[in-house]
């Protein structure tokens, strides 16, 4: 998957649990731990928005496109 979700590193340089961002952004634990694994297919805006303003980020910080080496 060329689209890599680093937002376990943004929490960890944020000192912040998975679980008080849920509660920050008012999305289950679930969803966002499939979100913080990379199985999520895909992601609405307003929810990158919501993560972005909870975490004092930048939408590149939380996503990072790997393209193909070939």
């Amino acid at each position: 998957m060329p689209v890599v979700v680093t937002l376990d590193a943004m929490l960890h340089e944020r000192r912040m649990t998975l679980t008080e961002l849920a509660a920050a952004v008012d999305i289950s634990l679930a969803n966002l731990s499939i979100l913080k694994t990379g199985k999520a297919r895909a992601i609405r805006f307003s929810t990158l928005e919501a993560l972005c303003t909870a975490l004092d980020c930048q939408p590149g910080d939380i996503l990072h496109f790997e393209g193909d080496e070939a």
